[in-house]
């Protein structure tokens, strides 16, 4: 299936100079949901996972359906105070500032094999911070899946000791 065609460029969102991948036209597809989960689920060419985790709010959406196929658990790594346990935190730079993501102190166990599922790979600050959360756990960290990759931003140098796939690159 040609994913890409079911991937829209919105120019200027969030901001100006941006131009956003919109996954909505796949996600209203059935036969591409399908596809996609399947084609996600090939990439990890028969890995054993514990636990998937998929990070806010894109992350929700395939996490979910992987951890299905894979007869795993789905642990959401979210925004400061959306997780209503205890949570461990890990603070990351932007380009501009700072973000934070937390995990609740349960959701991975020590030794448990873990995949880290998102939409897109863009600068890797989300993802290196979501890695650093899963080794202070003891989670194994199995590898890192993403829908899309901006390539050009180089996300994948800040997660690089991990093996890193994607099902589109841009």
């Amino acid at each position: 299936m040609d994913f890409k065609s079911l991937i829209r460029d919105v120019p200027d969102f969030p901001k100006e100079g941006v131009v956003f991948k919109d996954i909505t036209l796949l996600l209203q597809n059935p036969k591409a949901l399908k596809e996609t989960t399947n084609a996600l689920y090939e990439l990890l060419e028969g890995q054993n996972i514990d636990k998937v985790v998929g990070m806010e709010s894109r992350g929700f959406i395939f996490g979910p359906l992987l951890a299905d196929k894979l007869n795993a658990g789905f642990v959401p790594v979210r925004k400061p105070g959306k997780l209503p346990s205890a949570t461990l935190r890990e603070t990351y730079d932007l380009e501009y500032g700072t973000d934070t993501l937390e995990i609740h102190i349960d959701g991975i166990e020590k030794g448990d094999r873990v995949l880290i599922h998102d939409d897109v790979l863009a600068t890797g600050g989300t993802a290196n911070a979501t890695c650093k959360l899963i080794e202070k756990l003891g989670g194994e960290i199995i590898q890192c899946n993403f829908l899309i990759e901006l390539t050009f931003l180089e996300g994948g140098t800040k997660i690089n000791s991990y093996p890193v796939k994607s099902l589109m690159k841009y």
